[in-house]
């Protein structure tokens, strides 16, 4: 999955840093996930608040699927992003303009997404399986972490420092189509 998405990420910006970043961030929003899983419901952190007793283990199912539905949904944000940021590239070839007119404008549309599938997860944390409240309160922190610290913090600073490097593709690879919008 990590490979595909990089492929695709590849052929669609023709660029190898921006694919490399891609699938870095969103495994970082995973792994937040994954450790905030681990306190809650395998170390028992926040049982009365959450109205469950600890078995002191997760379910074990859980990580594969807040794996896939994470690296969907932060793949989603990521790329709408993106789009915003290289179509701003293409028009004025300054890297730090792209991303900020880029962030500008696709931060309400990405941040109102993101509320919505928060409050959406955090409904599963109000049902009485701990497998369900797992699965809500996981998914819930991810959207959330990863709309505010990584797609609206890490990914905007770490484009502007790299700047033209974010375009980096090598002579080798000049074959790849040219996809335009």
């Amino acid at each position: 999955m990590l490979l595909l998405a990089f492929v695709l990420l590849l052929i669609s910006f023709r660029s190898l840093v921006i694919p490399a970043t891609a699938v870095i961030f969103n495994l970082l929003s995973v792994a937040a996930a994954y450790g905030v899983v681990v306190a809650l419901f395998q170390w028992g952190w926040a049982q009365s608040l959450l109205g469950f007793t600890s078995t002191h283990a997760v379910t074990s199912w859980l990580p594969l699927v807040m794996f896939v539905i994470l690296f969907g949904l932060s793949m989603d944000y990521h790329v709408f992003i993106l789009s915003r940021i290289r179509e701003s590239y293409d028009r004025t070839g300054h890297t730090g303009q792209a991303v900020a007119h880029g962030i500008k404008v696709s931060a309400g549309v990405v941040t109102a997404a993101a509320v919505v599938m928060v409050f959406v997860f955090l409904t599963f944390a109000t049902l009485s399986m701990v497998e369900f409240k797992e699965v809500g309160v996981g998914l819930a922190v991810a959207v959330l972490l990863d709309a505010t610290i990584v797609r609206a913090g890490l990914l905007p600073a770490t484009m502007k420092l790299l700047g033209r490097w974010n375009w980096y593709l090598p002579r080798w690879l000049g074959w790849l189509p040219q996809i335009s919008t």
